[in-house]
């Protein structure tokens, strides 16, 4: 059982919201101040770390599967929407841009790509604009590449070419 009983096996790839995709390396069993908790292994290659999730509370936390194909069709959807900028102060901004990141939703992260995305004949953005954009764009393409089975570098071509269509036709 995987999609959302929130149950997860050897190999699958899952998404935790602060760290992006994530495999499941094993699921042990751990002594814990003199109690046993089952948890999920989970290794970020790309972050090269592992985390260690109590099943019990596995979707408490937010972990889930990578998302669904209409989902992602959506996320793609939103990439060539309008770009909304709210007229708020960066600092607030980036905060939300922050945690829409972290909320571990593929559509609430293209959102960020898509408010945060220049084209080459747009003003250059802020060191701190480019950051949040790179690594929403990241996060994005590490969950796209998985679902879709190749590597980063070509999703990334899949969501830039969305971008430019967007670019293009506004």
């Amino acid at each position: 059982m995987s999609k959302d009983g929130t149950q997860f096996t050897v190999g699958d790839h899952v998404v935790y919201p602060a760290h992006g995709v994530g495999q499941v390396q094993g699921i042990e069993t751990q002594e814990v101040a003199g109690y046993s908790l089952e948890v999920y292994v989970i290794t970020f290659d790309h972050e090269k770390m592992t985390l260690r999730v109590p099943t019990a509370k596995a979707r408490v936390s937010g972990l889930r599967s990578l998302a669904e194909g209409n989902v992602v069709s959506q996320a793609l959807t939103t990439l060539k929407g309008r770009a909304r900028v709210k007229r708020t102060m960066w600092s607030r901004r980036a905060q939300e841009y922050e945690a829409k990141i972290n909320s571990g939703d593929l559509i609430s992260i293209a959102e960020v790509v898509r408010d945060l995305h220049r084209a080459e004949n747009q003003p250059e953005q802020s060191y701190s604009e480019r950051q949040l954009y790179e690594s929403a764009l990241d996060r994005m393409a590490r969950e796209v590449a998985a679902i879709e089975r190749i590597d980063r570098e070509a999703a990334i071509g899949i969501l830039t070419k969305s971008l430019t269509k967007a670019a293009v036709s506004v």
